[in-house]
């Protein structure tokens, strides 16, 4: 009995230190998807393009990606959606250094980025178009036209599939000028240092409502078939579990009369479902 009586505050000080461990062991194998979930709160990341992701001026994140995920997550009992506004390069970065959680800045899907994140299947299908000024005066409706014109200058957003298609196209480095946002792509070419910029038809269209009477939208744009973009929330590839939840909500939403009228306000319309899956484009 003698030797009992001393050992207890030992043994008991063990037996905390031991459940304090198996406690942090625990939280740090939690999944995103447990973390949020238990939380009932995910952080998105988005990049300033209108009308995929943008910031309202009270403050509000909006945009076709923004209100998708708020609706999905709503229907998976998350509650809260915080926005991480982020430059478009970044995005990718960010995510897989946990500054968020998923990427909502509705992101074509590429085999390229295929190796750095996970996505869900699209959300939407989407031809590319420029943005010029008034009557497009250097008579603008290809990537070929504009390196045939070693004087063109176009605006491309850092980080977008458009830097590539350009330079296969024949663009040289030299007539490119690379921007962080849309924003700045509009200022390019009102201001006449570039004599074109080139991004999503939406985001064209919307920047040459924008821009007034000095700029407009050349929809009639000769582009590789290929490059119509599909875009999709994007995840980290150790978060599966995360993705495949967000995918089998996804599927039976998308095309519904509901979704539609989520993405209406932004330009979309049922023309812009696809079929097209996550796997499919990731292996082109």
């Amino acid at each position: 009995m003698s030797n009992s009586i001393p050992r207890t505050p030992h043994v008991l000080r063990h037996l905390f230190v031991a459940c304090a461990i198996f406690g942090l062991a625990a939280s740090a194998h939690a999944t995103t998807l447990e973390t949020i979930t238990k939380n009932s709160s995910i952080r998105i990341g988005y990049a300033n393009e209108t009308p995929f992701a943008f910031t309202e001026t009270d403050g509000r994140v909006t945009g076709e990606s923004p209100e998708i995920a708020k609706v999905i997550f709503a229907k998976m009992g998350i509650k809260q959606v915080d926005g991480v506004l982020t430059e478009w390069g970044s995005l990718i970065p960010g995510l897989r250094a946990s500054r968020f959680d998923v990427i909502a800045a509705g992101m074509y899907i590429t085999p390229e980025r295929c190796k750095q994140v996970i996505f869900t299947d699209p959300q939407y299908q989407l031809p590319d178009a420029l943005l010029t000024a008034k009557g497009n005066p250097k008579n603008l409706h290809s990537y070929e036209d504009i390196a045939r014109n070693p004087d063109v200058k176009l605006a491309i957003m850092a980080g977008t599939v458009n830097l590539k298609y350009a330079r296969d196209s024949g663009v040289k480095d030299a007539q490119i000028l690379q921007v962080p946002d849309t924003t700045a792509q509009l200022q390019a070419v009102r201001a006449g240092r570039a004599d074109a910029a080139v991004g999503t038809q939406l985001t064209m269209k919307g920047l040459a409502a924008k821009g007034g009477e000095k700029v407009e939208a050349v929809t009639e744009f000769k582009d590789d078939p290929s490059h119509t973009g599909y875009g999709a929330l994007a995840f980290r590839p150790e978060d599966k579990d995360l993705r495949d939840a967000v995918n089998a909500e996804l599927k039976k939403w998308l095309g519904s009369e509901e979704h539609l009228k989520t993405v209406a306000p932004f330009g979309f319309d049922k023309s812009n479902v696809t079929s097209k899956t996550a796997a499919e484009l990731c292996a082109q």
